[in-house]
């Protein structure tokens, strides 16, 4: 049997929960005070994902880059691919904001959206 603590990100709280595990499937979830904080110690231990939030080259926009994340959360592992594809985009302006920037970003099957607007110079 296998324990894991965890500060919940879930909602303002930072609740210290306890996730025990047996063979890789969690048992039980406490010291959470909200069902919010349940789902993601679960979803924490055995799938673990995070938005990324970055910035892409403009070209031929007011600014120089443009601010970018993820449409949806991407798998833990796959951040440092995502980052990759994000750094060695460029694109053209006009930029709306929800402009899709990068489609399927590291084959995750979530697109890079523009969260900045960049009007062309």
């Amino acid at each position: 049997m296998e324990k894991r603590e965890l500060t919940c990100i879930g909602c303002p709280m930072g609740c210290q929960i306890t996730v025990t595990l047996e063979e890789g499937e969690v048992i039980s979830v406490t010291g959470n005070t909200c069902a919010i904080g349940d789902k993601y110690a679960r979803n924490e231990v055995t799938h673990p994902e995070r938005t990324v939030t970055s910035t892409a080259i403009v070209e031929g926009g007011d600014k120089p880059r443009v601010s970018v994340k993820t449409a949806a959360n991407i798998p833990k592992d796959k951040i440092f691919d995502a980052m990759k594809e994000i750094d060695s985009a460029r694109v053209k302006a006009p930029i709306h904001i929800g402009d899709v920037i990068i489609k399927n970003v590291a084959g995750t099957g979530v697109d890079v959206v523009a969260t900045r607007e960049i009007v062309e110079t």
